[in-house]
């Protein structure tokens, strides 16, 4: 996937959740997560760990044998990652087990992928502080596939919000800051 911006619906704008917030940059909006829950009501952002300048979204992960935390860019159909841990190669249809770092709280739930190509049937679930609206995030490392499930919004401004992809795994971090 190449880099490319996408206009946020004027109707998701007037009706934005809380957990979410619009910022400008260079004349383009963008969506960024601003609070977003666990199971149990666990905050998930870290204000010690930025990405592009907004707090990340963390999760303990395990992959393979490994564990340690990762750190999620905020703005929405970003993909940028920081790792606690260096990752080994792994297959490339590895998934992670993702869950709440402070309890363990599983975040894994069963949801088929939505992005082609893509045969996984786990996503990380993600709350906003509705608790009724979700983010899906693919369990297939480096997978793009997210959507959004938001309450009381009808569910083609949904399935838009959910197509918003910056840009993809392969491509270059850098690129990301052409735009800022």
């Amino acid at each position: 996937m190449e880099l490319r911006h996408k206009k946020i619906p004027l109707e998701f704008l007037r009706r934005l959740p809380d957990g979410i917030k619009i910022v400008k940059r260079h004349g383009r909006e963008f969506m960024v997560v601003e609070e977003i829950l666990g199971p149990g009501g666990e905050s998930l952002m870290s204000e010690s760990v930025h990405i592009h300048g907004e707090p990340s979204i963390r999760l303990g992960v395990r992959i393979g044998e490994q564990q340690g935390l990762i750190f999620v860019d905020a703005f929405w159909g970003g993909h940028a990652k920081l790792y606690s841990f260096l990752p080994r190669t792994v297959a490339d249809d590895a998934e992670v087990d993702a869950f709440v770092p402070e309890t363990g709280s599983s975040l894994m739930v069963d949801r088929r992928c939505d992005e082609k190509g893509c045969s996984c049937a786990r996503a990380i679930m993600l709350t906003l502080p509705d608790r009724k609206s979700r983010v899906y995030v693919c369990g297939r490392l480096g997978c793009p596939g997210h959507a959004i499930d938001i309450a009381d919004m009808p569910a083609d401004v949904s399935r838009t919000i959910s197509s918003i992809n910056f840009f993809g795994a392969g491509n270059r971090d850098e690129d990301w800051f052409e735009v800022f």
